[in-house]
């Protein structure tokens, strides 16, 4: 039985659809993320879950009970889900302690104070537990945030861009906490972000949103080495496409050279337009130019971006596109400086040529 299991979704207002027949699962003790940019029905899609949206057609289960169709709908409250907002809605007059305990509605006072306490010590907030939520920082604020979802042993907990407000340093280390505090209690978890980094370190499954649509729920890796779509592939990661063209069912030829796959190109419709010499715009990540001071084939240096251990250079070719290149940091070259480089393709994922069709092709190397 799945933790989470939305089937088919469908949310509009009035007659504007903001989410499409969206289907994903969790298991328990899962952490899900919903990625895309504004705009795509992510926080929708949260919102619903949680019982603040109403759906058109599909299903929402929770831990096997259907909380929301196109016929029912379950209150917030009886759906024993937590929930952190964006900008984590403490009480100022309350306490910490307070605010953790607030959503607790058995018990005794003593009783919700020794479960806030408990729950304090779990986020790591034990000596704050009689400070104010001004008294606090940011980072220390979203703890109190979290204490608090899951001080009524939730049956699944929904997060709002929950490190948002946070600076980038305080974001990731965070992000990291967070995701060992809900593994080592066996929390099911969803997210929804914008921010990519956010969902590498905490989410198990993630799921790539545009429009409304859910495009592809997968892993970390494979949404970056295997991209089901082409807007999937352009927002995830980073990376440049380049044209090439097919000469066989194994081989592309490019500008920089002719890259072979061990599994053939295959088109998904089977359609016959991933036959040899068909234009293929093939994706480059920075991780397979690699600098190599003897390769005969150059490229000049645009910019550069110091990342400590590396550089990420941008790299003009001979016809004038531009490449991306990870560089060890010790390669310090200077801006119109031309360096040698070569491919080095683990993984070989190249779509159609937009004017020869819009399907992927797509292989594994």
């Amino acid at each position: 039985m799945s933790q989470l299991l939305l089937e088919s979704v469908r949310i509009a207002y009035g007659t504007t659809e903001v989410v499409r027949d969206l289907s994903l699962r969790l298991e328990r003790g899962q952490i899900g993320c919903l990625l895309g940019p504004s705009g795509c029905g992510k926080t929708t899609v949260l919102r619903a879950i949680a019982g603040f949206e109403r759906l058109r057609e599909g299903r929402i289960d929770i831990h096997g009970v259907t909380v929301s169709s196109s016929r029912q709908h379950l209150a917030p409250e009886q759906r024993r889900v937590g929930m952190v907002f964006q900008d984590f809605a403490l009480f100022p007059h309350l306490s910490v302690a307070d605010n953790v305990a607030f959503g607790l509605r058995n018990g005794s006072r003593d009783e919700k104070r020794a479960r806030a306490d408990e729950m304090l010590a779990v986020v790591g907030l034990t000596d704050h537990a009689d400070k104010y939520p001004h008294q606090l920082s940011g980072g220390q604020q979203q703890r109190v945030a979290l204490a608090r979802a899951l001080a009524p042993d939730p049956e699944l907990l929904l997060l709002d861009e929950p490190f948002s407000s946070l600076d980038v340093e305080l974001r990731t280390r965070l992000a990291t906490e967070l995701r060992d505090i809900l593994k080592a209690r066996g929390i099911t978890a969803i997210l929804v972000t914008h921010d990519q980094q956010e969902a590498f370190a905490i989410a198990d499954e993630i799921g790539v949103m545009q429009g409304g649509r859910l495009l592809q729920w997968d892993s970390a890796y494979n949404l970056y080495h295997k991209p089901e779509s082409r807007f999937v592939a352009d927002f995830v990661g980073q990376g440049v496409f380049l044209p090439g063209t097919l000469r066989g069912d194994h081989e592309v030829e490019m500008e920089l050279g002719v890259l072979r796959s061990e599994f053939p190109f295959r088109c998904d419709d089977g359609c016959p337009h991933c036959a040899a010499d068909n234009r293929v715009d093939v994706l480059l990540r920075p991780d397979d130019v690699v600098h190599d001071d003897a390769a005969p084939l150059r490229a000049e240096v645009l910019c550069k971006s110091f990342r400590g251990a590396e550089f990420l250079y941008t790299l003009r070719l001979g016809s004038g596109r531009r490449v991306l290149s990870l560089v060890p940091s010790h390669h310090n070259h200077a801006i119109g400086e031309f360096i040698g480089i070569r491919l080095d393709a683990d993984h070989v994922v190249a779509f159609r040529h937009p004017e020869t069709a819009a399907e992927p092709l797509s292989s594994a190397a």
